[in-house]
């Protein structure tokens, strides 16, 4: 492991300077220049054809929805959107990219100069200034087998899947963030936090960092309290999760500021983020824009949105956030600490999402900020990140509702949805599970469990009702947890002639 400094001098030397890179994969049907299926997984290059693949005499065409996507994305940022805009091809070899260059656009980005205010977990709003958002293709997959980390060094030989190839991709770039200090960390976590958050509510992404269809490359430098220029970055590319941004920027803050303070320098570089120890080790030297030799797309035309064609998909955008979160605050009757621990858990999107599904929202906050929560804390995810969507979570809570579950049988539910054995309905009809609402099968077994102790039954009628609890209990073994517990207690009262 590289030589680090203490987190707290490095704040006394140095002002770190960061900026970020989100790409993101856009949710349409086909890619972004082909007919071909853009959709996660699949068997390796079955999702491919002449274009994607980069084949002699086959011609790119423009996807119109990956376009409405990113001037969508633009107008959440509070982008100015261009007039006229095109494609530039980027030059560069790499086995994952069969074309040798990849389709991007350069200096005439779809969307600049925008911004995103970002909230810290104490309520702090930090503006983060957007330098633009532009449309590209994704790359193709490379798995490196033989090897001992997953990555080519050491590996015996290579894979490719152009699956991914081709895939429409929205690259959002921020200008240098400054004066952020210690909470340099924080900041990154909560815009990318924040950027997930809108994404999610437009509809353009699934934004599943495990995936890869959200993905942040932190670029950090630091300035000594005296420099007047920013220092040299480097570049931790792919991180996939929003606790290994912020560790990411940490680790680098601290490895730079060790370097510098021993005399070295820090080289241009990407570095890859590992997820084990939260440290980072050196990818390639980085290139320039000039490295790659843009120059415009020869087989697209530009792009030129209409005034009123931006002017229609403003009008059409949904309700983003933070304007949710404002309504929700009123509608639930919460104090601002509330909100904030609420928005802190990362919960009150999905609460809303889950109300918007038909739970009401104390049930919706009991799920989400208590069992739900304790799974995240158990896998080391963010709550968003828990393979359960919203709809799941309000249909678990009218099958309670309903009767057809008690609250154990819920969570076994959950669980099941979690586990990957599919939809809430399904777990129930897999796992047999199902409240035993027959009467004279509960009958049956209060009777029993009456008749196996004598002297529980003698204590309730005379009087001590709460002795009910132990023969509720056995029923409730003997169904196997599948009994109506109040009906339970309501027929032993009853055999009993409490």
């Amino acid at each position: 492991m590289a030589e680090t400094m203490d987190y707290a001098e490095v704040l006394e030397r140095f002002d770190p300077v960061l900026g970020l890179e989100v790409h993101v994969e856009l949710s349409t049907k086909t890619k972004m220049f082909c007919g071909c299926e853009n959709r996660f997984g699949g068997e390796p290059n079955t999702h491919v054809c002449p274009t994607c693949l980069g084949l002699p005499g086959a011609l790119p065409v423009v996807n119109g929805l990956a376009v409405e996507g990113a001037i969508r994305i633009g107008l959440a940022l509070n982008c100015e959107i261009a007039q006229w805009c095109r494609f530039a091809r980027k030059n560069y070899f790499y086995p994952d990219m069969p074309k040798n260059f990849q389709t991007s656009q350069y200096d005439e980005p779809i969307a600049f100069n925008g911004y995103l205010d970002v909230t810290l977990d104490d309520g702090e709003v930090v503006r983060i200034e957007i330098e633009r958002a532009h449309m590209e293709e994704d790359t193709g997959k490379s798995l490196h087998v033989g090897g001992r980390t997953g990555r080519i060094h050491g590996a015996e030989h290579s894979l490719l899947d152009y699956n991914r190839a081709g895939v429409p991709l929205i690259e959002i770039v921020t200008k240098p963030i400054t004066g952020t200090g210690e909470r340099a960390p924080e900041v990154a976590r909560a815009y990318v936090t924040a950027l997930r958050d809108l994404l999610r509510a437009l509809n353009v992404s699934d934004v599943r960092m495990d995936q890869g269809s959200l993905r942040c490359d932190a670029n950090v430098s630091l300035m000594a309290k005296d420099a007047t220029e920013f220092g040299t970055r480097t570049e931790t590319k792919n991180v996939n999760s929003l606790r290994s941004v912020e560790r990411a920027v940490r680790y680098e803050m601290t490895r730079q500021a060790a370097i510098l303070v021993d005399g070295g320098s820090i080289t241009q570089e990407t570095r890859h983020f590992q997820e084990a120890d939260g440290t980072t080790s050196p990818g390639r030297t980085k290139e320039t824009a000039e490295d790659y030799r843009y120059f415009p797309e020869p087989d697209l035309v530009p792009i030129a949105p209409s005034r009123e064609w931006v002017e229609e998909l403003r009008g059409t955008m949904p309700e983003l956030p933070w304007e949710r979160r404002k309504r929700v605050q009123t509608e639930w009757d919460l104090t601002d600490a509330e909100l904030r621990d609420l928005i802190n858990a990362g919960a009150v999107d999905l609460i809303a999402a889950t109300v918007d599904q038909g739970a009401s929202p104390a049930d919706a906050r009991g799920w989400w900020v208590s069992y739900l929560n304790q799974q995240a804390n158990k896998l080391g995810v963010e709550l968003g990140e828990l393979a359960i969507s919203p709809a799941q979570v309000a249909r678990v809570i009218a099958l309670v509702g309903e009767g057809a579950l008690t609250n154990k049988m819920a969570r076994e539910v959950v669980d099941g949805v979690l586990a990957g054995e599919g939809e809430p309905d399904e777990v129930v009809e897999k796992r047999g599970l199902k409240v035993v609402s027959d009467d004279s099968a509960l009958y049956q077994a209060v009777d029993e469990a009456l008749a196996a102790n004598p002297d529980i039954a003698e204590k309730i009628r005379g009087g001590k009702v709460q002795a009910a609890g132990k023969i509720v209990g056995d029923v409730m073994k003997a169904t196997k947890g599948q009994a109506d517990a109040k009906r339970v207690r309501e027929l032993v009262l009853e055999r009993v002639g409490a």
